[in-house]
């Protein structure tokens, strides 16, 4: 049986709820709840397995908060002994437009802290990423605000949509692969 560890981040806390910074945890809450899983808290992570199709897919919310996030990936990793090229991360990304999401096989952290973590940790920038787009639709030096802050009622349907296309994305990537998603996703916008 194939074996995957699928990672959403975000930052622990009730003030980061359902935050743009924290979209990699509500994909991956709503993956889990999708497929009848739970996730129960374990060492530097909040933990949910699910099994479909053949497949098991390790499913990670790291409690380390965003900068640390590179600890409790490569725990898991090595604890369930699963090969990089299986694991998917799922982020936030200022430099998508809110309309789209991407998924590559690598690429460099894009100055985000979570990812440049775990890339400090592992050592290398190519494991899989789905990048889901925030926009960058804030006033000059209120980055910070925008991140940490909720989604506003005009970008509700759009967020809803797109984390629907995440969750498929989630399972194509364990199903078909890396490649045959790419061309299913990276062209995908919501209209």
């Amino acid at each position: 049986m194939s074996k995957f560890l699928i990672v959403g981040l975000g930052n622990i806390g009730s003030e980061y709820a359902h935050t743009r910074h924290n979209i990699g945890f509500d994909v991956l809450e709503a993956f889990v709840f999708k497929h009848n899983a739970f996730f129960k808290t374990e060492r530097l992570a909040e933990v949910a397995e699910v099994k479909w199709k053949g497949k098991i897919l390790v499913c990670i919310k790291p409690t380390t908060y965003m900068n640390l996030s590179g600890r409790a990936f490569k725990l898991y990793l090595d604890k369930e002994k699963i090969d990089i090229n299986n694991t998917l991360t799922i982020v936030d990304d200022l430099a998508l437009p809110l309309t789209r999401i991407r998924l590559r096989g690598g690429g460099s952290d894009a100055g985000h802290n979570g990812l440049k973590d775990i890339q400090a940790i592992l050592g290398t920038d190519k494991y899989p990423k789905l990048r889901f787009g925030i926009g960058n639709n804030y006033p000059k030096g209120r980055q910070v605000d925008f991140v940490l802050g909720h989604w506003n009622k005009e970008e509700l349907p759009i967020v809803k949509l797109k984390i629907e296309k995440c969750l498929e994305t989630i399972e194509n990537f364990a199903f078909i692969g890396l490649e045959r998603t790419m061309n299913l996703v990276n062209n995908w916008e919501v209209a």
